[in-house]
């Protein structure tokens, strides 16, 4: 009974047994990631000039055509007819013309000796001008209708790949409206991304062949690599090409395209690829696990081992040693930068030499008391761990 009315001794907080890393600046190589999309340097839809029924087509597709090469032909039984038509015509109006100068240069030679009407001079002065301008137009017409004929046959405005024909032979395209097939290059091809605002700068002196972080240091020869659909490597490595002229006002963003060569046409226009960017700050920098690192409300946090001076339980009220050495989690926030592997980059925070505590972080809050004595286990903590 004497037993049972005794007061319960309350139990001291129990140290949490953790693993501690030092945190340390190390020189790291890792790449900024931009999703990308290839796209041709040139690309154009072939639409017909002409109307009338496609009677040839000369090209197989999905193969490389040359420049000026012949494509498709379109019915030109018309436009030839309409081109002869306009060459006789012309041939008649040349034939009017002659006969105007004629009667012109003789009734010039009458009126200088009055031995014809006035009237009949002018007329005939008239005559041979409305003679020459019928002539012009009759030439205008020629021309006209020779560019019809000509547009009846569709040649490769350039050197490239042709995709699938969307006409078939027999089928009657109408101009401006009908695409008959699109052509694009190959070699080289343009990579674009898109950029935040603030990157803008960096991205210029890199244009201008400056890296580093003063814009001053020569560019490595790998700064631009890329990242193909299924995970590798592209071989060949790019260059700027151009960076757009505006900032989109709605997403603070402006887009940057990139050259690869593409002598094998692995690359294909519309291509959904990764720009890798090589990391131009040669500065040492903080790395931590990123398991260390805990997220909270969209913001990162990391527990720092710091020994404290606390009341020591043991001691009385009396005594004149009240406080006791201890290690204690101080949570600081931090800023995260590049993730690498299993590490992440601090931007700011924590210091170099800071304990940092990588396991053990799910009993842990802001001044918990904790022991390096026990090892523990990996795991907890990381970002999004508590």
């Amino acid at each position: 009974m004497l037993a049972a009315c005794q007061k319960k001794q309350t139990v001291p907080n129990p140290e949490i047994p953790v693993n501690l890393y030092k945190a340390k600046e190390q020189k790291v190589l890792y790449y900024d990631k931009y999703p990308a999309t290839t796209a041709a340097l040139s690309q154009v839809n072939l639409l017909p000039q002409i109307q009338g029924a496609v009677t040839a087509v000369f090209f197989t597709e999905g193969q490389v055509v040359k420049k000026g090469q012949k494509l498709y032909e379109i019915d030109k039984s018309i436009y030839q007819a309409n081109y002869d038509a306009a060459v006789a015509n012309q041939r008649v109006a040349e034939g009017n013309l002659t006969q105007a100068q004629q009667d012109a240069e003789r009734y010039e030679y009458l009126n200088k000796y009055n031995a014809v009407a006035k009237q009949l001079y002018d007329h005939a002065i008239i005559t041979l001008q409305n003679s020459k301008n019928q002539v012009k137009s009759a030439e205008e017409a020629v021309k006209s209708a020779k560019t019809n004929l000509n547009y009846a046959v569709v040649y490769a405005p350039f050197s490239g790949t042709i995709g699938f024909s969307q006409v078939k032979i027999g089928n009657v395209v109408t101009p401006g409206t009908t695409v008959l097939n699109t052509i694009s290059t190959d070699d080289p091809m343009a990579v674009d991304f898109v950029i935040n605002e603030k990157q803008l700068p960096k991205f210029e002196n890199m244009e201008r062949g400056k890296g580093g972080k003063d814009g001053k240091a020569p560019l490595p020869d790998s700064l631009y690599t890329l990242l193909l659909p299924d995970g590798s490597l592209y071989p060949a490595t790019g260059k700027i090409s151009v960076i757009d002229r505006a900032v989109d006002s709605q997403t603070g963003s402006i887009r940057v395209r990139l050259v690869f060569d593409n002598p094998k046409h692995n690359l294909k226009v519309g291509m959904s690829c990764v720009v890798r960017v090589h990391n131009q700050d040669v500065k040492p920098q903080l790395v931590l696990p990123n398991k260390a690192v805990v997220e909270q409300m969209g913001e990162y946090f990391v527990f720092v081992a710091a020994d404290t001076m606390i009341n020591n339980p043991k001691m009385g009220k009396d005594s004149a040693s009240k406080k006791m050495k201890a290690l204690l989690a101080h949570q600081k926030k931090v800023v995260t930068g590049q993730t690498i592997g299993p590490n992440v980059i601090i931007k700011s925070g924590i210091n170099a030499g800071d304990r940092i505590i990588v396991d053990g972080l799910q009993s842990l809050h802001d001044g918990s008391k904790i022991t390096t004595a026990n090892k523990v286990a990996p795991g907890g903590g990381g970002k999004g761990g508590r």
